[in-house]
């Protein structure tokens, strides 16, 4: 049986190496560049924020403003640079 070779990178978030996503999670260089700097476990934190956001400030990812906020609140986050908050959620230590 061939033994899977997890993918590592320098996460940008925690500053540190750890397991890298499998493929891109979104097209365009922006997707690229999560993929090359962003571990899965920032990535996945990400996303149960960003859920929270959408819910909590009813965005409408239709709307070019509600997905640019989005971009900003990412960009943000995986830099641990201060964000909107989010009630009911907690940085992990």
């Amino acid at each position: 049986m061939a033994k899977t070779v997890t993918r590592t990178v320098i996460c940008r978030k925690y500053k540190a190496e750890m397991e890298g996503l499998e493929a891109p999670p979104i097209p365009g260089p922006g997707g690229q560049d999560i993929y090359e700097n962003i571990s899965k476990k920032a990535w996945l934190e990400w996303q149960a924020r960003q859920t929270m956001l959408i819910n909590e400030r009813h965005l409408n990812l239709l709307e070019p403003a509600s997905r640019n906020y989005l971009k900003e609140q990412m960009a943000l986050y995986m830099e641990n640079k201060a964000g909107d908050d989010v009630e009911g959620f907690s940085a992990p230590e």
